[in-house]
C-alpha cells in the first residue's frame, strides 16, 4: 500500500489518538506546554502562506458569525443564570471564545475557503480583545486587573498568536517567493502539527478537572453537558449561516470551532476557575465532531 494511502487512511484517527494520548500521559504534559504556542504559529505560517491576501475580504458571512459570538454569548449568560452564575459564566465563555487558531487548516481539509476563515478569525480573536475586559468587569471578574490592565494582558495573548503567522507569511511572499511556494505546499503538514497542540491542550485539560475537590462533580457535569449543546448548537448555527452566504464549511468551523486554550485561561484568571470546567469538555466536543467530519470526508475522497 502507497504511503500517501496510508497516511489518508490514518488521517481520521490522528485526533482520537491525540486526544486519548492527552487523557492518558496529562501528568507529563507540563514538561512540554511551552511549546504549544510555537506549534500554532508554524501551524498558521503554513495556512496563510497558501492564501492570496487579495482574497481576504469581510463577507456577510463574517458579520453573521461575529454576531452570533458576541450577542449569541450574552444570550447564552442570561439563559443560564438561573442556574447558577458559574454554569452561565462557562456557557457564555464556550460561545464569546475567539475561533480556533487550527480552524483555518481544518477548514482547508474539509473543503472550505481558508481566506474566507483566516479573515473571520482575525475579526474573531481583535473583537474578544476588545470586548473582553468590559464583559468581565460587568460579570464581576474575579481578577483584580484595572481595565487597562486586563485590556493588554487579553490582547498580549490573543492578538500575536493571529498576526505575527500572517505578517511573515505576507513578508515572505515579497522578500522569498520560492520559499513562501513551498511552505504553502507543505499543508498536510499543519494537520499533524495540530494534533500535536491536541495531544498538549487535551493533557492540561484532563490535569486541571482532576485537581478539582470531588464535591464539584456534579456541578463540572452541568457544565461539560452545557458545553456539548453549546458546541453542537454553534456548529450548527454556522452551517446555516454559511450556507446563506454559499459556504457552509467555513461557517461551522467558524462559530463551532473554538480556541479551547485561550478560553481555558480566560475563565481561569477573569471568570470562576471552576467556569473553565466547561471550555475544557468543549476540547473533547469540538475535536470529536472534526474527527468524525474528517473520517467521513476520507471515506468519500478515497470512493471518488
Amino acid at each position: 500500500m502507497k504511503t500517501a494511502l496510508i497516511r489518508q487512511r490514518l488521517k481520521p484517527w490522528m485526533l482520537p489518538i491525540a486526544m486519548a494520548g492527552g487523557l492518558i500521559f496529562h501528568n507529563f504534559i507540563d514538561a512540554i506546554a511551552f511549546v504549544a504556542p510555537y506549534l500554532i504559529f508554524v501551524m498558521l505560517l503554513i495556512t496563510f502562506c497558501k492564501v492570496n491576501p487579495r482574497e481576504f475580504r469581510v463577507t456577510g458571512l463574517s458579520w453573521g458569525l461575529l454576531a452570533v459570538q458576541t450577542l449569541g454569548s450574552l444570550a447564552v449568560y442570561f439563559a443560564c443564570l438561573p442556574l447558577g452564575s458559574d454554569i452561565a459564566e462557562g456557557a457564555f465563555i464556550c460561545v464569546f471564545c475567539p475561533t480556533a487558531t487550527a480552524a483555518p487548516v481544518v477548514t482547508g481539509m474539509l473543503g472550505g475557503s481558508v481566506p474566507r476563515l483566516a479573515t473571520f478569525s482575525i475579526i474573531s480573536n481583535v473583537t474578544v480583545a476588545i470586548l473582553a475586559p468590559l464583559l468581565f468587569t460587568l460579570m464581576g471578574s474575579e481578577a483584580t486587573l484595572t481595565f487597562t490592565e486586563s485590556f493588554l494582558t487579553i490582547s498580549g495573548k490573543v492578538i500575536p498568536l493571529i498576526i505575527l503567522p500572517l505578517f511573515s507569511a505576507l513578508a515572505l511572499r515579497k522578500l522569498a517567493p520560492a520559499l513562501h511556494h513551498r511552505i504553502g505546499d507543505r499543508q498536510s503538514v499543519s494537520f499533524y502539527i495540530w494534533a500535536v497542540s491536541l495531544f498538549i491542550v487535551v493533557g492540561r485539560a484532563v490535569s486541571f478537572i482532576m485537581s478539582e475537590p470531588a464535591d464539584r462533580i456534579p456541578e463540572m457535569l452541568i457544565l461539560a453537558l452545557c458545553s456539548g449543546v453549546v458546541c453542537c448548537l454553534q456548529f450548527y448555527i454556522g452551517r446555516c449561516i454559511g450556507a446563506r452566504n454559499g459556504d457552509k464549511i467555513s461557517g461551522a468551523q467558524g462559530l463551532g470551532q473554538k480556541n479551547t486554550v485561550l478560553a481555558i485561561w480566560m475563565a481561569l484568571t477573569f471568570l470562576h476557575p471552576i467556569a473553565s470546567v466547561a471550555p475544557a469538555a468543549y476540547v473533547a466536543w469540538q475535536n470529536s465532531i472534526n474527527s468524525m467530519q474528517l473520517y467521513l470526508k476520507t471515506r468519500r475522497d478515497l470512493r471518488a
